[in-house]
């Protein structure tokens, strides 16, 4: 640690947001350009490199976060970016979409603000972009086996950069126009701008991973086919199975699913379209769901001119400290956090009938109105109480012509007769694929990883779930492998 009382001279600063004002006129991300780099070092300096270091063991990567901190305190750009690199394959994808799970197991945290984790492991990435620390690294020789990957969200990419730089041949295939799943199309360009994405696809398309975009396996491409032309393949295929809402009204035009509208808007973006079809300009919008899609379409309608905008979460607004007896340190805790979204909300005052930050707590959706067009009007809708159940005399009406349902995913999406039939592969009891505990599904050669497996969860998560199972695939085509990973290890026999 380059300066051991760090913690104690140096108070926690973030990267700075640019004016709501300013922000909401564009899709560019929230922060101030060229504002973390300069603060980035003395917020290192704050890790103390303590002797037992939680926010390693709290990241599912194993980020080696002691050791970066320490390089950057001393501007060592070069060394912190091959430590970050050794276990994060997008770093900069993490560091502006992960929640920190780091930050909350951080040691300081027990009684101060945290270390800025996530802030580092961004200014570490973009400093290796800008300085030619990231370069593509194929394999010196190749293999002679072939691994296809289905579905290019983070966890595939990870596999297929991972597997691509053990020398086996890699395709990836995914069913949209553009590579990235919901890095593409779901995470607004506010929160991540693309160029982080195409600039990492460079990346691996110069280490030798091929892409198939437009390509539905299973419709496109036959599970026969596939699994004859390769010798593995990995399903990250994601979660994508939206949960629905089983209230009256749900029929009526303007009941939207979230990540139907959200793909759109990021269409725009690209220039696919000049102007999205569900597009909220001049609505009044009510968004059913309060995590982390709730609040990207509350940004996106935001920019989009809505008239108003309601974000209803059925659970109650939580504390701002950290309950420690429910949530102990170092688990992460629920707290009541203030998103770039729900600050220009609250700004902007776009929802008069919620609080400032355009949410309401510990409201449940009841039924929706229409008119005789068939089209949605009004949300009805009535406080509850900790069991969800609805409280007497609370019911109220919102005015909306356009309802957003994020709610989350069940699982991966299952077609009859589609890509999981024609494998033939097993759902457990939760909907998701089955593995054993080295990704391996009930057919052999055929892996499972990220939301497909795991269900609905961080991106931290399908990176080094992505990472792990390349290792999985590696192994069970040679018998070795020399690959990392965070969560399997194979130094050791380990039963399925």
């Amino acid at each position: 640690m380059a300066d051991p009382k760090g913690f104690l001279t140096t108070p926690r600063q973030d990267w700075p947001r640019r004016p709501v004002e300013e922000r909401v006129k564009d899709w560019d991300e929230v922060y101030v350009p060229g504002a973390l780099l300069p603060l980035i070092e003395r917020q290192a300096d704050r890790c103390m490199d303590c002797g037992v270091p939680f926010c390693h063991e709290a990241c599912p990567l194993g980020n080696l976060i002691p050791e970066w901190n320490d390089l950057v305190s001393r501007a060592d750009w070069r060394a912190a970016a091959d430590r970050l690199h050794a276990t994060n394959n997008f770093p900069e994808f993490t560091g502006r979409l992960c929640p920190a799970p780091c930050e909350a197991g951080c040691v300081l945290a027990i009684n101060r603000p945290a270390v800025t984790i996530k802030n580092v492991e961004a200014a570490v990435a973009d400093r290796a972009w800008a300085d030619g620390l990231a370069p593509p690294r194929p394999p010196e020789r190749l293999s002679g086996k072939t691994v296809a990957v289905v579905g290019s969200g983070p966890a595939g990419l990870a596999a297929a950069q991972q597997l691509a730089r053990a020398g086996h041949t890699v395709v990836v295939y995914e069913r949209a126009d553009r590579v990235g799943g919901l890095l593409r199309y779901g995470i607004p360009a506010f929160k991540m701008e693309k160029r982080h994405l195409d600039r990492r696809l460079g990346q691996l398309t110069a280490e030798g991973v091929r892409f198939r975009t437009s390509t539905e396996v299973g419709r496109d491409v036959t599970a026969a086919e596939l699994r004859g032309r390769y010798d593995a393949v990995v399903l990250a295929v994601g979660a994508t199975a939206w949960r629905e809402l089983d209230v009256p009204g749900r029929e009526l035009a303007g009941v939207e699913q979230a990540m139907a509208y959200l793909p759109l808007a990021d269409r725009v973006c690209e220039g696919d379209l000049d102007v999205s079809p569900l597009s909220a300009a001049g609505r009044h919008v009510v968004i059913v769901g309060g995590g982390d899609t709730g609040a990207d379409c509350l940004g996106t309608a935001v920019r989009e001119g809505a008239a108003s905008v309601t974000q209803l979460d059925i659970y109650a607004r939580p504390g701002e400290e950290r309950d420690e007896v429910a949530e102990p340190w170092p688990t992460y805790p629920r707290l009541y956090r203030i998103s770039a979204a729900h600050e220009e909300a609250g700004q902007l005052r776009t929802a008069p009938a919620a609080d400032a930050d355009a949410r309401l707590f510990a409201a449940s959706t009841l039924r929706f109105g229409g008119d005789a067009a068939g089209r949605v009007r009004e949300v009805h809708l009535t406080g509850v109480d900790a069991a969800r159940r609805p409280l007497p005399g609370s019911e109220r009406v919102l005015p909306a012509d356009l309802v957003l349902l994020a709610l989350g995913f069940s699982g991966p999406e299952h077609t009859p007769g589609g890509l999981l039939d024609q494998l033939g592969v097993d759902l457990d009891e939760r909907g998701v694929l089955a593995r054993d505990a080295r990704f391996s599904t009930n057919v052999p050669g055929v892996f499972a990883t990220g939301d497909a497996a795991r269900g609905q969860s961080l991106v931290v998560w399908a990176v080094a779930e992505g990472r792990a199972t390349a290792a999985a695939v590696d192994h069970w085509l040679t018998g070795a492998t020399g690959l990392p990973s965070p969560i399997t290890p194979y130094d050791r026999p380990m039963a399925a």
